[in-house]
């Protein structure tokens, strides 16, 4: 899957991921009175509410960039249906063409970590059959546990040829509470990054290896350390715009090449309507907003990936 992301960011020319994570207030409200009218004010109507808003989304999207990234939990709030919204999302961006980025955040070790990658980026044998749970092509996975944790992910991405995006520095304030600590005179998200490059070197597609990794655009210091240390991962860059990441400052999270970064907008793209310039669009017109926010922050990032 990492060369088809390769090949659908140059074809696109975007390096970019669009963040489905739609809370209810995001979501119009002429789409919540059909759900609601449908299903009632129940976790059903919620998960309805939601698929409709992402359908409508990657409708208007999915012709100017390479993937998406559902946030697992925020369907999960809305219990089975939510999950229901969750895969019945998968699967339709997967019609439209567009790579799915699991966010899921998993870290386990064992037969837990197995069933996780399992769930997520593998197949499950049901007595004679070999089914799909969820089907992303790639997952993000926290490797706080270490190798233990990591390991049954590359053996499901080898055998099934996907791959994840491991939080090495992320774009949360308080990230450095854990990320940013000494261990040996070097801050411990260098380390995560070698093991990175190291995990990775074993689980290559043709020139970016299956295993990335997860640097906030609110660090492009740090990230120009890490891109160093990881010439051959795909960096998910998260905090783009809401978060403060402008395009003129991810140049460092590019390789010399024009690739090997891929930058995250959620509610900046999937709430554009509710921003004031594109405040032209208005409510009904909650696709368009979305769509003229993916132009612009194509055009925004140029100046960083473009050789």
């Amino acid at each position: 899957m990492i060369d088809q992301l390769t090949a659908q960011i140059r074809e696109k020319k975007a390096p970019i991921v669009v963040g489905l994570d739609p809370m209810l207030d995001y979501i119009p409200e002429q789409l919540l009175r059909d759900a609601f009218r449908e299903y009632g004010e129940t976790l059903e109507g919620a998960a309805e509410a939601v698929w409709q808003f992402n359908r409508a989304i990657v409708d208007a999207v999915c012709d100017l960039v390479p993937a998406v990234k559902p946030q697992i939990a925020m369907y999960e709030q809305f219990g089975l249906p939510g999950l229901n919204a969750f895969k019945k999302t998968l699967d339709y961006c997967h019609e439209k063409g567009l790579l799915v980025i699991g966010d899921v955040k998993r870290g386990d070790i064992g037969s837990t970590s197995a069933a996780y990658a399992t769930a997520h980026l593998g197949r499950i044998r049901v007595g004679n059959e070999l089914l799909t749970p969820f089907g992303e092509d790639f997952a993000t996975v926290n490797p706080y546990l270490g190798s233990d944790g990591i390991k049954p992910f590359l053996e499901v991405c080898a055998r099934e040829k996907k791959g994840i995006f491991i939080l090495v520095k992320t774009s949360n304030p308080s990230s450095g509470e854990f990320q940013d600590q000494q261990t040996g005179g070097r801050p411990l998200y260098e380390l995560v990054g070698e093991k990175v490059a190291e995990w990775g070197a074993d689980c290559m597609g043709e020139n970016y290896s299956r295993v990335g990794a997860v640097v906030g655009a609110t660090y492009p210091e740090m990230g120009k350390t890490l891109r160093r240390i990881m010439p051959k991962a795909y960096i998910l860059v998260p905090g783009y715009g809401a978060q403060g990441g402008r395009g003129k400052d991810l140049a460092p999270f590019f390789n010399e090449d024009g690739l090997g970064a891929i930058v995250n907008s959620s509610r900046g793209i999937i709430a554009a309507y509710r921003q004031s310039q594109y405040a032209q669009y208005g409510e009904a017109r909650f696709d368009l907003a979305a769509r003229a926010a993916v132009l612009d922050m194509k055009e925004d990032l140029r100046q960083a990936w473009e050789r």
